[in-house]
């Protein structure tokens, strides 16, 4: 169905990633026979039919990210390649403009970036995870940083397709790839990736403990995590367990205040945890348009406080939080 093979001989080659590698292709063999979306096959006949373009101009490296060709689309020509890109639907995290086609996602993924950026160590060289990483529009931004290999673990059959979109449009010589498994998938301790994000998945975590564990265990000695996750006002050791579901979302478990959130991380072992950026969620960064047509922030707000969801928790505020492993 897709082909893992490229992946599996370079995660061969990085000797601790190879443990995963021997791994790997059973665990990809037992998701797709368990699981196996009504639409994916749809989703890879409708990108085997995108157009075959030369990638002469991509720009990893601004908010928009982008690829043209010196010989641009007819308008009729970006007409059908929007109409196929919006089968696909709905677009979560970008923006991309696919040669003259401009798919404004639900969320600004850019804003985070540049949130981030300014805090994290050089990508450049190094192995990168994104745990969570939607359609990759973060993995591309990785890899337009430099980056030696970066690797997206999804397990949506849909971003799955999204990426795959991306990556035709892009070229394979970019070392970017999405494997669509949960961060269950990581052997326990493999140690081989520089810099691990996880963004926007500690709270919907059953335990965040064995999560911040997960992340660490799959840290070089010495690497570092970009953690993005939602948090709330208050003093160390608080936390919020919604009671039902939170700002419309049924699977949030914990959102703790940032100082308890530090803790945690100096508890599970990292060091130098810093708190780098927060950030109260508007509706410019998170809403819908023609290519996510669903709900959005704006229907998760009170509609008479702001500052509040609809269920009466405090509205979604974020904290970039930055470690490293010993």
């Amino acid at each position: 169905m897709i082909n893992y093979q490229p992946l599996f001989d370079i995660m061969q080659s990085h000797e601790p990633l190879a443990v995963w590698a021997e791994q790997l292709p059973a665990q990809l063999e037992e998701r797709f026979a368990d699981y196996l979306h009504g639409n994916l096959q749809n989703w890879l006949e409708t990108i085997d039919n995108l157009p075959k373009l030369a990638a002469d101009k991509v720009d990893l490296n601004t908010g928009l990210i982008s690829v043209s060709s010196e010989t641009p689309l007819s308008p009729e020509q970006q007409h059908t390649l929007k109409q196929q890109l919006l089968t696909l639907s709905p677009w979560r995290k970008g923006p991309y403009n696919l040669h003259g086609v401009h798919i404004e996602t639900e969320w600004r993924s850019d804003w985070k970036w540049d949130r981030l950026e300014p805090h994290i160590a050089p990508l450049k060289g190094r192995k990168v995870l994104d745990i969570g990483c939607g359609s990759g529009y973060h993995c591309w931004r990785m890899a337009g940083a430099g980056a030696e290999l970066v690797i997206g673990l999804d397990p949506s059959q849909l971003f799955l397709a999204q990426f795959l979109t991306v990556k035709h449009f892009f070229g394979k010589q970019w070392p970017v790839h999405f494997i669509p498994l949960g961060v269950e998938a990581i052997p326990a301790e493999l140690s081989a990736f520089d810099t691990v994000f996880s963004m926007g998945v500690l709270y919907h975590r059953r335990s965040p403990i064995d999560h911040l564990l997960e992340l660490k265990g799959a840290l070089s000695p010495g690497g570092e995590l970009v953690l993005d996750t939602l948090i709330i006002d208050g003093a160390e050791g608080e936390s919020l367990v919604p009671k039902g579901r939170y700002s419309k979302m049924r699977n949030v478990w914990f959102i703790p205040t940032a100082a308890t959130l530090v803790g945690w991380m100096e508890r599970c072992g990292y060091t130098n945890v810093r708190v780098v950026d927060t950030n109260v969620t508007t509706t410019e960064e998170q809403h819908a348009t023609e290519w996510m047509t669903f709900e959005s922030l704006n229907d998760y707000l009170d509609p008479n406080d702001s500052t509040k969801t609809v269920e009466g928790y405090p509205a979604p505020k974020r904290a970039v939080v930055i470690a490293n492993r010993p």
